[in-house]
């Protein structure tokens, strides 16, 4: 198969995360965030994982500028999140009490539209440098899919839109990182500060998004939860090294 068709169907199962986490919400049937917590704490320590141990490294092989780039990175989500959607928290529900406004629901929208096609541009870069590496970035990438759709569902919901609208808008959320694999895909010249970029950008979302809501949970299950996420990442290179990845 295509070389970039194997990155964009990688890509379009990253999308499905949002989806779910859209469907969890609006299906009404189940609304305990226990598991979704816990989901959140292991994607927590998956990401930093990767980003710290794999992606910064093998972009300082690609450019000496990476440092830059992953400070960039990190600053272009923190401005895009807190600009456009300030008012969301990862995997929580956003009761209708707490956001009223439309236009709060649709800037929210389009920061973390902004903050997906980052995830496919993640993906697509970390192909271009190696199979194990796109794998473990596609990994660390749907590890926060679900609450990211979870989310951006509720917060729809909250801001006055039906249900199909608050899951369409999960699906539109999904499909920026498709667009991000395609943008990539299309520039591949810029892959090693892209690479940089993203490493920034995943460290954001898992220090400064994520992070915060595994801190909420008090006791030691949650942190542990995030040491079995930096050892779930150490496995999954282990078995893609044995597969001759």
């Amino acid at each position: 198969m295509d070389s970039f068709l194997v990155i964009l169907a990688f890509g379009a199962a990253a999308a499905l995360g949002d989806l779910v986490g859209g469907l969890i919400l609006t299906a009404k049937k189940w609304r305990e965030q226990a598991f979704l917590r816990s989901f959140i704490a292991l994607s927590v320590g998956f990401m930093l994982a990767v980003a710290l141990l794999k992606m910064i490294p093998e972009s300082m092989h690609l450019t000496s500028q990476t440092p830059l780039f992953v400070l960039l990175g990190y600053l272009l989500v923190h401005f895009f999140e807190h600009t456009l959607a300030s008012h969301f928290h990862f995997g929580e529900e956003t009761h209708p009490e707490a956001m009223v406004g439309a236009s709060v629901g649709y800037l929210a929208f389009l920061g973390l539209f902004v903050h997906s096609f980052f995830d496919g541009v993640s993906i697509a870069s970390g192909f271009a440098v190696s199979h194990a590496l796109g794998l473990l970035i596609f990994s660390a990438v749907f590890l926060h899919k679900v609450p990211e759709g979870f989310t951006i569902a509720s917060i729809m919901l909250a801001a006055g839109a039906g249900r199909a609208r608050a899951l369409g808008s999960a699906a539109l959320i999904g499909l920026a990182t498709i667009v991000g694999v395609l943008f990539l895909s299309l520039a591949p010249a810029l892959v090693a500060y892209a690479l940089a970029l993203s490493a920034g950008a995943i460290l954001y979302v898992a220090a400064s998004d994520l992070m915060p809501e595994v801190n909420k949970e008090v006791g030691p299950g949650m942190a542990l939860l995030v040491f079995a996420g930096v050892l779930l990442f150490y496995l999954t290179e282990g078995l893609l090294s044995q597969f001759g990845f």
